[in-house]
């Protein structure tokens, strides 16, 4: 009998427990923000891409300009060696080699650079679009946001709701 009788309690307890987060999860709100999109359409992440480009552009204008200059000096020496003196070839070979190294460690320091100039920009564009986020999900009582998955249903995601904010704000 008294097995009956925990089998029983237990049926019920399982079942008002089911009920309870049953009706919890009705009341649970998701979201989910693509930061990618984020990244790509706000104006304040289009803005820091804006400032980036004329930031670096004289810099790429530069390495572009210099790694012409390499490339037709390497052409005319290919065209010339056969008929320049040992001497001379081994001296313009040696200077074109240098040119080059030259020429790569420029290029490295500028990737390098921009790299960490961008993920400067970057993370205060995401500091901005969390701050919104935060704002968007308590005023409209999400519990939980998530930035990234595996998959995600459309009519939970909020990135256009975050994007138009931002650029309510204007960039900064």
């Amino acid at each position: 009998m008294k097995s009956l009788f925990r089998h029983v309690l237990l049926a019920a307890f399982v079942g008002l427990a089911g009920f309870t987060v049953s009706a919890q999860a009705q009341d649970f709100r998701v979201g989910f923000v693509n930061t990618d999109r984020i990244f790509k359409e706000a104006n304040s992440a289009k803005a820091a891409q804006s400032k980036l480009e004329q930031e670096f552009s004289k810099r790429d204008k530069e390495l572009q300009d210099l790694g012409s200059t390499l490339k037709t000096g390497a052409e005319k020496f290919e065209r010339e060696a056969p008929t320049l003196p040992e001497s001379q070839r081994v001296a313009r070979q040696k200077q074109l080699v240098d040119q080059d190294r030259d020429f790569q460690r420029k290029r490295r320091e500028f990737q390098e650079d921009l790299n960490a100039r961008k993920n400067e920009e970057l993370q205060q564009v995401l500091e901005r679009a969390n701050r919104v986020v935060k704002q968007v999900a308590e005023a409209e009582k999400y519990d939980v946001i998530l930035q990234e998955a595996v998959y995600i249903n459309p009519k939970h995601d909020i990135t256009d709701k975050v994007i138009k904010a931002l650029n309510a704000t204007g960039p900064r």
